[in-house]
């Protein structure tokens, strides 16, 4: 009898363990979507009105640094009785819900998985007006680093590993067998993927640290580092010309966090001094690593004539937020 006691008690252990497992890893469909993409959970009166206008106005806005006017997401509104089944699958989310205390919430893998969903309600247009904008940047932010880390998940199903970058400069990269390395000196990579308008392109390189100064200056100083690498580095097709910044307008400077480590970003555009027309967007970020006495440059810029760039662009700056420095 006491035998038969001990194993219902272990029966009954086990399958309360096996239940609680169970509830903390609940069986998820995968997530859906587009990169860059958001899906807004809001009834028609809402969308059409001011709190539409209003998300239209911060997460449709023009992206940083392109030459022509992209948004930020490309939005798709769903109005909330629809929003069941398989329409709960976006891997990003953002559910306005009025009539309830003013209010954000952010919820992860709420339908599916991986999946970022932000709440914002409140009991009015203007009260739900005020939490998107004094929340934008958060919830930008979380709907852009989702994208970054769904890319970087997607970046390595296929890598190239035929470089030396770990060896020479010291960092774990991860890129696409589609990328080609160009040119590899010790101190100096040159990675090019070729597209069927252009060419998507990524440098890697260091410099001493504190070369780079946060002052007045800043951007100038950058503006001077990067037209002396292009004119070493990337050449042009005409004899003398190279890679430069372009003049007409200022890159915007900008502080950021890569692999946990500060750094300045550069967004901006580059043509071709003393050459061809060439153009396009760049983003440059130089990382300060002070364990190795050292700045890591490492930059992402496009050339594709006549087609949009964002997502171009997206990807470079994903293969860079990969980056490990050892």
């Amino acid at each position: 009898m006491r035998n038969l006691l001990v194993a219902l008690l272990s029966l009954t252990l086990f399958v309360s363990c096996d239940e609680s497992k169970n509830a903390n890893h609940r069986i998820l469909p995968n997530s859906s979507g587009n990169l860059n993409s958001l899906q807004v959970v809001a009834d028609n009166i809402i969308w059409e009105g001011a709190v539409g206008e209003e998300i239209r106005n911060i997460f449709a806005a023009p992206v940083n640094g392109l030459p022509q006017e992209e948004p930020l997401f490309s939005l798709r509104q769903m109005p909330t009785q629809v929003f069941s089944g398989f329409a709960t699958n976006s891997r990003t989310i953002l559910k306005i819900e009025k009539g309830k205390e003013a209010d954000l919430k952010v919820a992860e893998d709420a339908f599916a998985r991986p999946q970022k969903m932000v709440v914002v309600s409140g009991m009015n247009d203007q009260e739900i007006i005020e939490q998107l904008k004094v929340n934008a940047p958060k919830i930008i932010a979380t709907f852009k680093n989702a994208d970054i880390k769904e890319k970087i998940r997607r970046i390595s199903k296929s890598l190239n590993k035929n470089n030396n970058i770990e060896k020479n400069l010291g960092l774990n990269i991860k890129f696409q067998s589609a990328y080609r390395i160009a040119k590899e000196e010790d101190d100096f990579v040159w990675i090019r993927k070729d597209i069927r308008t252009g060419t998507m392109d990524l440098m890697i390189y260091e410099l001493p640290f504190g070369a780079i100064k946060r002052n007045d200056s800043t951007i100038n100083d950058i503006i001077r580092m990067r037209d002396s690498i292009g004119k070493v580095h990337i050449p042009g097709e005409k004899e003398g010309s190279h890679m430069q910044t372009e003049k007409s307008f200022s890159p915007l400077l900008f502080e950021t966090i890569i692999d946990n480590k500060p750094a300045l970003e550069t967004r901006g555009t580059w043509d071709i001094k003393d050459g061809a027309f060439m153009a396009g967007p760049f983003v440059n970020y130089i990382i300060e690593d002070k364990i190795n006495s050292r700045l890591v440059v490492m930059e992402g810029y496009v050339f594709a004539p006549s087609v949009q760039k964002r997502d171009y662009m997206f990807e470079l700056e994903a293969i860079i937020k990969s980056v490990k420095i050892k």
